[in-house]
């Protein structure tokens, strides 16, 4: 196994932006994929930390509290039918990410190099952009928004210029 490279700081707010940019302006899933690709560093879950923060964010957007919690059931099904999942391990690692998210939102942040070590795949970051996508758009339906402008508006809260579109 090769040293554990970090990720740089720039680099973690490279990923946000590509995230947020990507998703603010339409670009469809898989080219945002490609350009993450390009950041993740093997045997590190990063940008999945990024990623999974941005979502804990969406989360946020969404105006979910105790007395008005996200339905988890079938979430998947409804917020991403696009991307679906397929074996017992895809469901698993998708699960683990929108799990992840919540976790993150409401205070507890997850061990995800431990988590996922046992997984053998370098993929986590995968899994938390998807994710991501599905609580974009879970905040999209709660607020009567489209999820650029949940994505612009998470940018706004966290700083981040994104392109005008």
């Amino acid at each position: 196994m090769a040293p554990n490279k970090q990720p740089m700081p720039e680099d973690r707010s490279y990923a946000i932006r590509i995230a947020l940019a990507g998703l603010a302006s339409g670009e469809p899933s898989e080219e945002i994929l490609s350009k993450l690709s390009a950041l993740h560093i093997r045997y590190n879950t990063f940008p999945a930390e990024e990623l999974l923060e941005l979502a804990s964010d969406a989360i946020d957007e969404s105006g979910t509290t105790p007395p008005s919690p996200i339905d988890c059931e079938g979430i998947r099904e409804r917020f991403l039918p696009e991307h679906p999942f397929s074996g017992k391990t895809q469901h698993y690692k998708s699960k683990y990410a929108i799990s992840a998210a919540a976790m993150i939102h409401g205070g507890v942040y997850p061990d995800l190099l431990d988590d996922a070590a046992w997984w053998e795949a370098d993929d986590l970051w995968i899994y938390s952009f998807f994710a991501l996508l599905l609580y974009m758009r879970v905040a999209a339906e709660r607020a009567g928004e489209s999820v650029e402008e949940v994505a612009r508006s998470i940018a706004e809260r966290r700083g981040v210029t994104l392109p005008t579109a």
